[in-house]
């Protein structure tokens, strides 16, 4: 269990007002980190504070961005560091994605995805990562999907986007390998968020969809969190460049 204790590490996860990404900040702020819970606005990083665990609540500060402006990624993370004196982990978690017919996807939401998804992200990256490799120590995970392998048609900018963030994860493991920065994809399946009820409606398409899981049911977000929590502790130490499916085998062919 020494290997999982975060005491001493500052860490930034984005996205993480709710979902997949309030759960890793749970998880990292149960195991002695002290976390930046980035919300969209600072009444969403604040909610998601404060429907934390106690224990939880002491450890994370709210911050909030919204990433669909330009610059606002190096922003983030500099207010982070402000915030928290230094970043040890960042965890990239938010996204944003339109569901529509590829001829009907308007440019406005390709330069939003591609900004939220990407770009900001990136930016971020930029700043943190050589402040890490100049301690010796760091760890970066990127939130991918499964439809980076098994892409959706009603999602064809949300999954490229994906695609390309981890072959930025992939570039980056190789360059900071020696730093003692490890830098990993996490990708999730289907997870039992907010995000996803709407697929619900349909209890036989819902059904259909759960046939095409070899585990046979949606994840959950803690999930993802017990998987991120290894990859972002000492535990993860000798893991880098992994693109880690957490999908119940949906991206088995």
């Amino acid at each position: 269990m020494a290997a999982l204790d975060l005491s001493g590490r500052h860490a930034l996860v984005t996205g993480a007002s709710g979902g997949i990404g309030h759960a890793i900040a749970s998880a990292l702020a149960q195991s002695g980190a002290r976390v930046a819970l980035h919300g969209k606005t600072m009444a969403d990083a604040q909610a998601g504070v404060a429907a934390l665990p106690p224990v939880c609540r002491q450890r994370c500060v709210p911050i909030a961005a919204d990433l669909a402006v330009s610059g606002q990624g190096l922003k983030l993370a500099q207010e982070a560091e402000m915030l928290l004196g230094q970043l040890d982990i960042v965890v990239l978690n938010a996204s944003t994605q339109t569901r529509c017919a590829f001829e009907a996807l308007e440019e406005a939401h390709f330069q939003r995805e591609i900004q939220v998804n990407l770009l900001a992200g990136y930016q971020l990256l930029q700043h943190a990562a050589p402040a890490m490799a100049a301690r010796g120590w760091g760890r970066i995970l990127t939130i991918g999907s499964v439809q980076q392998v098994r892409p959706n048609p009603a999602l064809t900018v949300y999954a490229a986007t994906k695609a390309a963030q981890l072959n930025l994860t992939l570039n980056l493991a190789k360059l900071y390998a020696r730093s003692g920065v490890t830098v990993n994809n996490l990708a999730p399946g289907l997870i039992d968020t907010e995000r996803n009820a709407d697929l619900k409606a349909d209890s036989n398409a819902y059904r259909d969809l759960l046939d095409r899981i070899p585990a046979g049911q949606a994840g959950t977000p803690q999930d993802c969190a017990w998987a991120a929590l290894m990859l972002c502790s000492q535990a993860g130490r000798y893991i880098t460049g992994v693109d880690l499916m957490v999908d119940g085998g949906l991206h088995l062919p």
